[in-house]
């Protein structure tokens, strides 16, 4: 048996399954490199590029087991995977702390101006706390569209900051929303309450463009938008404006909507967009799930799940 790694994901994973076959790795290829590797591999490890389309799947003659070191699947063909009996496994809620922990992170520095206030210091050589007049969470209203895993632990660090949480999430209860202290309600009703709106709802047709000039419009005007989900939830056109015109008070991302765009990932890649002209938008490549914890405790997921479904060890 052969396994095709494709991403950077933990050691462990190669080391472990090497026991049992042969482990080759090709970082990031393309949906046509791909499509002519994959004849020979009967495992694929990965995350969530490039996504695997029916094109890959179709070539995919020995492949028995596809192992998502991520969360969503969205960006595979799971009927096709199902229709030739491939089994795919992702890892729900192993990352949940690390996403979580960078939405606050996010949070603190919008509300503080952290990122101009380091650049005015180190690059401006000045020495201006006048500036950088902030804001604090304690107090302050918490909406987090999504409530599973990841949604639940921002709610908790929410609280501790001393805010009070509401939620959105179609498949639960009210008492639900209860047992984490935090009130149950429609998205319309959570923008209109916010403070701080977080996003940790999958990428769907329902959640496409689910931020739009409509949406933002309901919102308080100092309030912050945190996408830590996947692009295309937010309309990024419609932030643009909303954020030029001062309808909206901050937007930080850790996504984008054409996030491999010019290459994406690929050494070298070019990546522009009209939101790098705000001041109040920050943005990260996408490292939600980026810590060494997340990825040990990830990788061992993996390993259990690939060595079960072939009966390995």
């Amino acid at each position: 048996m052969k396994c095709l790694i494709i991403d950077t994901v933990s050691p462990a994973i190669a080391e472990e399954l090497g026991k049992f076959m042969q482990v080759d790795t090709k970082l990031l290829p393309s949906q046509e490199e791909l499509a002519a590797l994959i004849p020979e591999y009967d495992v694929l490890i990965m995350r969530v590029d490039p996504a695997i389309n029916q094109t890959i799947l179709d070539a995919a003659a020995n492949l028995k087991v596809i192992g998502v070191c991520s969360v969503g699947l969205n960006h595979i063909d799971m009927e096709t995977a199902k229709a030739k009996g491939i089994q795919v496994f992702n890892a729900p809620g192993l990352n949940a702390n690390a996403v979580a922990e960078l939405t606050i992170a996010k949070m603190l520095d919008l509300s503080r101006h952290t990122i101009p206030a380091n650049y005015d210091v180190k690059v401006n050589k000045s020495w201006d706390k006048y500036k950088f007049v902030g804001r604090e969470l304690r107090g302050k209203t918490l909406g987090i569209l999504g409530f599973g895993r990841i949604g639940r632990r921002v709610g908790e660090l929410g609280r501790a900051f001393g805010m009070t949480v509401v939620a959105y999430d179609p498949y639960l209860k009210p008492e639900d929303f209860e047992k984490e202290h935090a009130t149950g309600m429609d998205v319309a009703d959570v923008l209109k309450q916010a403070d701080f709106v977080t996003i940790h709802v999958p990428l769907t047709p329902e959640t496409k463009d689910l931020f739009n000039a409509q949406s933002i419009a309901g919102m308080k005007d100092d309030a912050v938008v945190l996408n830590m989900s996947r692009g295309g939830i937010v309309n990024e056109q419609d932030m643009f404006e909303a954020l030029q015109a001062g309808q909206i008070g901050g937007y930080a991302s850790d996504v984008m909507e054409n996030e491999l765009a010019a290459g994406g990932l690929t050494e070298g890649a070019g990546f522009d967009s009209p939101l790098f002209q705000c001041d109040n938008f920050i943005v990260t490549p996408h490292l939600g799930a980026q810590t060494v914890d997340a990825s040990r405790d990830i990788g061992a997921h993996i390993i259990a799940k690939v060595k079960e479904a072939l009966s390995l060890g």
